[in-house]
């Protein structure tokens, strides 16, 4: 049984498969790539997922448990159960534009609940089951939640979240609608809910590495549509078995579990693990026959620690995102499976928007270039005007036309974009490089970057230096008070297993930064800590930087901690160095 295309569909499969057509040679795909017209009717449910779907008894997901069992799910069976659960869905109430909490971890309901609540024309809104009762309360106050679905650990988590909601659980669980009911319908066909491109279909929250955490609105296009070029840059082709490390909840996960691999008619594979496992994944990545993966940095930090000698087993696309990836970790990837780590470059608010692609020369450090149909370019932030050719600048996207895989706003806040669509650029909040070839290297987050003997600091570039000492498994630098120079590069750093936080390490560490590093970047201060981070794992240097002012706060009114912090003139080897 097959399922009849509309225009909308043709137009989506003819840009995907120009993508697939210029793996290995990107300057055409630049060049020559149109975003498709989907509209006026668009549901990617729809109008993409159910047109390949539908008597296609490929693999379309597996997920791995802890123990090694797994739940495999073809292409039709997605249909038939994503269809049935929109039923059963639409019965309780919910209907189009309404928002649902989506609050699961990778188990098979995710992506039946995510086709399900699209197929509606409702609105996801993906929650991470680390949040608390207290984020909860403010996300489904914000997003104006019309349902939420959950599995049984984490009902508790609302008895104190007011509202006029819905509440559906994988289980049974008393006042709560169990989910697996809508297996009972038997066979149901959902019907196009009618919407546009523009119409909402997502809400993410943000991380919130430096403020409170904002909630982006995309569009029926901007995520579905705009994540063509996410597969281009993975390097997906059909039939591929792709593997991402990415919580649920979180708009990576959206990107590389959902979205890019189903563009492109792939497998998605997902592990339900409660903990990383680093040899786990490697055994996994293997007996699954994974071809493309992806992964944040901090899971390729903990892998090149781990044993890879028994090679990439059927890989042939690795992909770090999240972070940016640090020259080193690049290396010892090349060096053990012979494979080029490529690096890209997004946000929750777009999609892919720069990339090493397939077939591109990799620059190590740099992010790449821009992807295909993303109007990148740099601004300056003291002028506000565009930096041509080589130079430094935010990075931004050129509003002129109205980029495709950008976010519609920042729902609930004025003006819906909080400054950053105002004018004629959508601003990063990041920084950048470019150089002769246009290769785009990523300095820091407008907040990171500062001054030091008036140079400016790019606190990755020298945490990519820490970071390749064996000692190290994560670092962050921030600016410390100093009443000479204003202010000095200090080290947070968090040791690898096996080492110890002792004034020896110290002493090692600083003098590997010094060999490495220019004489202006020198790490004058040092401190051994859990880097704090985000619910999605990023670290948060606004708070090391604002525990550094307070600090200096609390030492000039006399009342400083006892803080233990290792200092560069305090060894002998390094003073005047």
């Amino acid at each position: 049984m097959s399922t009849p295309t509309s225009s909308a569909t043709e137009a989506f499969r003819a840009a995907r498969d120009q993508l697939l057509g210029w793996y290995g040679d990107p300057e055409t795909a630049r060049e020559q790539f149109r975003w498709p017209d989907v509209g006026p009717r668009w549901n990617w449910a729809v109008d993409w997922f159910d047109a390949i779907g539908r008597g296609n008894d490929d693999p379309a997901l597996v997920v791995v448990d802890e123990d090694g069992s797994t739940t495999e799910l073809t292409f039709e069976e997605l249909v038939t159960r994503s269809d049935q659960l929109a039923s059963w869905l639409s019965g309780l109430g919910v209907g189009r534009g309404d928002a649902v909490l989506l609050m699961l971890g990778n188990q098979v309901e995710l992506w039946e609940t995510m086709l399900a609540v699209i197929k509606l024309g409702a609105v996801l809104m993906p929650t991470t089951t680390a949040a608390g009762a207290a984020d909860l309360r403010d996300r489904v106050a914000r997003g104006g939640a019309r349902c939420v679905v959950t599995d049984p650990a984490c009902t508790a988590k609302f008895d104190d979240v007011p509202g006029d909601y819905l509440r559906v659980v994988v289980g049974t669980v008393d006042g709560w609608s169990d989910l697996h009911e809508a297996r009972g319908l038997g066979e149901v066909r959902v019907e196009h809910p009618g919407t546009g491109p523009e119409d909402r279909m997502l809400l993410y929250f943000t991380s919130g590495t430096t403020d409170r955490p904002k909630l982006v609105e995309h569009s029926q296009a901007s995520y579905p549509v705009g994540h063509l070029t996410t597969m281009y840059w993975l390097g997906l082709r059909p039939g591929d078995v792709h593997l991402n490390i990415s919580s649920p909840g979180w708009a990576k996960h959206a990107w590389s579990c959902f979205f890019a691999p189903w563009n492109a008619g792939a497998t998605v594979v997902a592990l339900s693990y409660s903990r990383f496992d680093p040899a786990g994944l490697l055994d996994q990545l293997r007996r699954r026959r994974v071809t493309t993966f992806c992964a944040p940095p901090t899971v390729w930090r903990m892998l090149i620690k781990s044993d890879l000698s028994a090679g990439p087993g059927e890989l042939r696309e690795v992909v770090g995102a999240g972070e940016p990836l640090n020259p080193e970790v690049i290396t010892q990837v090349q060096d053990a499976w012979g494979l080029t780590l490529r690096d890209g470059y997004g946000q929750t608010e777009t999609t892919a928007q720069v990339g090493n692609v397939p077939g591109d020369r990799v620059v190590p450090g740099s992010m790449g270039r821009p992807l295909p149909g993303v109007p990148v370019v740099l601004v300056s932030p003291e002028t506000g005007r565009l930096v041509d050719g080589v130079g430094e600048g935010e990075l931004c996207l050129d509003l002129s036309g109205r980029p495709l895989p950008l976010m519609t706003g920042y729902q609930g806040e004025e003006g819906g974009t909080s400054g950053a669509l105002d004018g004629d650029f959508y601003r990063t909040g990041d920084i950048a490089s470019r150089d002769e070839q246009g290769y785009i290297t990523y300095v820091g987050r407008t907040d990171d970057v500062f001054k030091a003997s008036d140079y400016k600091i790019s606190p990755f570039e020298l945490e990519s230096v820490l970071i390749e000492h064996p000692a190290v498994a994560e670092a962050a630098v921030v600016p410390a008070p100093d009443a000479l120079r204003l202010a000095v590069p200090k080290a947070y750093v968090a040791l690898a297993p096996g080492h110890e936080p002792t004034r020896e390490t110290a002493g090692e560490l600083l003098a590997h930064a010094r060999e490495h590093l220019a004489p202006y970047q020198r790490i004058r201060r040092l401190e051994f800590a859990e880097l704090p981070k985000t619910i999605s794992g990023k670290i948060r240097r606004v708070e090391l930087r604002e525990q550094e002012e307070q600090r200096d706060r609390d030492r000039a009114a006399g009342g400083a901690p006892e803080v233990v912090e290792f200092r560069d003139d305090e060894f002998p080897g390094l003073r005047g160095r």
